[in-house]
């Protein structure tokens, strides 16, 4: 019989280092595809994912078992995410004000044509437009649209009604159908 994820935790804080390697291989799938989607890019989702799983050691003490594991690592991963964009934010200011006239070039990241077949492009560049959405309302579509969490259990994470993320899903939606215009988006 598999152990639950409360069960591991138990383990993992009496110091069963296997119990928890066991909760990160359960949880490593959505949690990076979670990440990957709100930074942007796998470079930075891969660092991101590692603090995530970093503070959920050191915070393990603080899960109450009897709540879903998973629910408690997404609000870690999304408190990770949130941090590292503000670092990224302060980063940019420092080099725009450094580099002066220069700020507005920034080089794209993202791999050129030759490098993906155009589904992965296409692909790129939705995440990439979900990745610029405000903070506000990438996080309701993400965790809706992206990660299939009810209205109701994303509002729980975010800490607003569920009406409130139906609007912000609807509102995001808007923003990236304008950026697509009739190609449509099908998050």
């Amino acid at each position: 019989m598999e152990d639950s994820d409360g069960a591991l935790a138990a383990r993992a804080l009496q110091g069963d280092d296997a119990a928890f390697a066991l909760l990160i291989s359960r949880h490593k799938g959505w949690a990076y595809q979670f990440v990957r989607r709100y930074v942007g890019n796998s470079a930075d989702a891969y660092d991101v994912l590692q603090e995530t799983f970093f503070s959920a050691w050191r915070a393990l003490s603080r899960y109450e078992q009897d709540r879903p594991f998973e629910f408690w690592l997404r609000r870690i991963a999304l408190n990770k995410c949130r941090d590292r964009n503000r670092r990224e934010t302060v980063r940019r200011l420092i080099g725009a004000r450094s580099a002066g006239e220069d700020s507005d070039e920034i080089q794209d990241p993202a791999p050129g044509p030759s490098a993906v077949t155009e589904g992965d492009q296409e692909l790129r560049l939705l995440e990439s437009h979900i990745a610029k959405l405000p903070r506000s309302l990438m996080e309701p579509l993400l965790l809706t649209a992206l990660e299939g969490l009810s209205q109701e259990q994303a509002g729980k994470l975010l800490g607003i009604s569920a009406k409130a993320i139906e609007t912000k899903v609807y509102r995001a939606r808007m923003r990236l159908s304008a950026v697509y215009g009739p190609r449509g988006v099908t998050c």
